[in-house]
């Protein structure tokens, strides 16, 4: 754990040491202002809760999460650092959940700095805080996940634009599978397993149950799982990509 914690520093310090991750921060949270307050109509709503705040972040994350993976492993590989890094005392597994809990750490940071959203409703009303709480979870979960395959297609190129347009493709699919549109297009021909299985592969279905207020240990560890198959699948394209 040692060599993680290493590596984990490293690539949390470099967030800051440049102005991006200012900039990240500060975008995140005029964003989620915009569309808490003006398109999701906080205020005529006239309910004391965070709704219209966490049911953008499916949507944000779509875009800035792979702002923040797609430098993980393309930089390394455009500025030739991935090998000195590999020739260190660590492995491959430590360095790949090293940059990946710096990266979700540093997501975690932007989602921690919304706080008065939440101050602002209980100050408003009184709302349902677990219900808050878990939703705030959840967010977090899904950043996971967002940042996880990210991380898998950051090291599948040494080009970040590259690896940004990958990253939104698949997270993308990854959202939309669980809408209504997508599965009614696949019941018309699919056995009901496979839809079922279809939705229950999609992130808003697991953030939707959990921002209920619902902490079903069935969706986090959905979440942890999909994190543990995309960085285990980091590794391994890094490994093949190491062999060419």
């Amino acid at each position: 754990m040692h060599s993680v914690n290493v590596i984990f520093r490293r690539e949390l310090s470099s967030y800051f040491a440049t102005p991006l991750a200012y900039v990240y921060i500060v975008i995140f949270l005029m964003m989620t202002g915009v569309f808490t307050f003006y398109l999701g109509n906080f205020f005529e709503r006239r309910q004391a809760d965070l709704m219209p705040f966490f049911m953008f972040h499916p949507w944000l994350y779509l875009f800035l999460i792979p702002a923040v993976s797609m430098r993980l492993w393309a930089e390394e590989r455009k500025t030739g650092t991935l090998e000195l890094l590999l020739t260190l005392p660590v492995s491959l597994g430590q360095a790949v959940l090293g940059k990946f809990l710096a990266a979700w750490v540093f997501t975690g940071l932007a989602l921690l700095l919304t706080f008065p959203m939440w101050l602002t409703v209980n100050y408003l009303g009184s709302p349902d805080n677990g219900v808050i709480l878990a939703s705030y979870l959840g967010s977090w979960l899904m950043a996971g996940g967002f940042i996880a395959v990210g991380s898998c297609m950051s090291a599948s190129t040494s080009n970040q634009v590259i690896g940004f347009i990958l990253s939104v493709v698949v997270c993308f699919l990854l959202v939309v599978a669980g809408y209504p549109i997508v599965l009614d297009a696949f019941q018309s021909w699919a056995p009901a397993p496979v839809v079922d299985a279809i939705g229950a592969l999609s992130f808003l279905t697991h953030f939707e149950s959990i921002s209920k207020g619902v902490l079903d240990l069935r969706d986090v560890m959905y979440f942890l799982i999909m994190m543990a198959a995309w960085l285990l699948a980091t590794a391994i394209v890094i490994d093949m990509k190491k062999a060419d």
